[in-house]
């Protein structure tokens, strides 16, 4: 069953250049750009359903982070949100990306987000899901456990439980995510090595003041004004247990004109459980 994951993928590998190593994406059809940035511990596999949507319409790339997916993943990077964005805005510069439409989750919310206001002529559109772009207003007990320096490392890169604990726990299907997809999600994390940004992820969370990723996330929280004018979409799985509706209630504050979606019966991976509404709805948007 695990390699079934594969024709849920059929996508050509492309291959960008960082200082720390290659970055891959997807890159698929042609037209104005739907670029779709993911979050932690999935890769650009979570997007595979709105690439072959839309690769008809739109150039589609999805791109895996530094240490995700099939990108490049050195054990010495610093696997910091600042280093995402950095990474993401050299793809987007040596892309030459233009009049584009970001769609973002989780952690790729604040990535994608802080690349858009580094790079705010380049962008047209943004479509938001399940994410945050400030400080946490909360951690869940159960992310808090996983950045036990001993038992974090020995459970996110020994025995990959936070993947595993994903593939069930982020969505609202019944017993899980089907076999083939959670195979898919699941598959370039196969090792200790490959799972060394799962691990810089969950370090990354700031749960004080005191970390430097802290004052990072509040700046670009200052900067989400500047996105303002932009024509957003927000779609927000009801479900969740970590990006609750207090974040859609954040973004809301700041993009007051935003068209907002809640899908009541979908959890955090709300593209996997509620793909039928999201397609057309973003294809609407798309049409403005």
């Amino acid at each position: 069953m695990a390699a079934d994951w594969r024709s849920l993928y059929p996508f050509e590998p492309h291959f960008v250049g960082t200082e720390r190593g290659r970055l891959h994406c997807v890159d698929e059809g042609q037209g104005a750009p739907l670029l779709m940035v993911h979050g932690n511990p999935t890769w650009s596999f979570y997007w595979r359903n709105l690439v072959t949507a839309f690769r008809g319409t739109h150039r589609t790339i999805a791109v895996d982070h530094l240490g995700c997916g099939h990108s490049d993943k050195p054990q010495d990077a610093p696997y910091t949100l600042a280093m995402h964005t950095a990474n993401l805005c050299q793809l987007i510069e040596q892309l030459d990306l233009r009049d584009i439409t970001l769609l973002v989750h989780d952690w790729g919310g604040a990535i994608g987000l802080g690349a858009a206001v580094k790079l705010r002529e380049r962008f047209s559109r943004i479509v938001i899901f399940n994410t945050g772009a400030f400080p946490p207003p909360y951690v869940p007990h159960r992310i808090r456990v996983c950045r036990f320096p001993i038992f974090g490392r020995i459970a996110l890169r020994g025995l990959n439980l936070f993947a595993k604990a994903a593939v069930t726990m982020a969505t609202e299907q019944k017993g899980g995510l089907p076999p083939a997809v959670a195979a898919g999600l699941l598959a370039p994390y196969d090792n200790w090595a490959n799972r060394v940004a799962i691990w810089g992820f969950v370090r990354d969370i700031p749960l004080t003041r005191r970390h430097p990723t802290w004052n990072v996330l509040a700046e670009l929280e200052a900067s989400l004004p500047k996105l303002a004018t932009l024509p957003i979409q927000m779609h927000w799985g009801m479900r969740d247990w970590c990006f609750t509706d207090e974040c859609l209630r954040r973004f809301s504050e700041v993009f007051s004109q935003a068209d907002v979606h809640r899908h009541e019966r979908a959890g955090h991976y709300v593209v996997e459980d509620a793909i039928d509404a999201i397609v057309p709805a973003i294809r609407e948007f798309l049409r403005r």
